[in-house]
């Protein structure tokens, strides 16, 4: 499945590591060398709207106009999503 995370920016939920508020970019100073230390081609920036969250994946890093609170519920209905598909085709092959 797919998130959305702004503009015509759709990623693979598989790929997604981690989802962090902005705010936690400006307080943690872990997170602000970590970001410093990649490379300006894997970071992505989806809008020039404020940077409300910052999504790392296994190849890229975006800072996305939405809120990482959107992102995560977005995520989670995916999630429900990919279980129930599961769920519905085991109980087919069961029946």
């Amino acid at each position: 499945m797919f998130i959305h995370l702004g503009g015509d920016t759709v990623i693979r939920s598989k790929d997604v590591v981690a989802i962090l508020d902005q705010d936690t970019h400006d307080s943690s100073s872990i997170t602000r060398e970590f970001l410093s230390c990649q490379e300006q081609e894997n970071i992505e920036t989806i809008s020039e709207e404020l940077t409300k969250s910052i999504i790392i994946t296994v190849d890229k890093i975006y800072l996305s106009p939405i809120s990482s609170l959107t992102l995560k519920r977005r995520a989670q209905v995916i999630a429900g999503f990919e279980n129930f598909s599961e769920e519905a085709v085991e109980e087919n092959m069961d029946s």
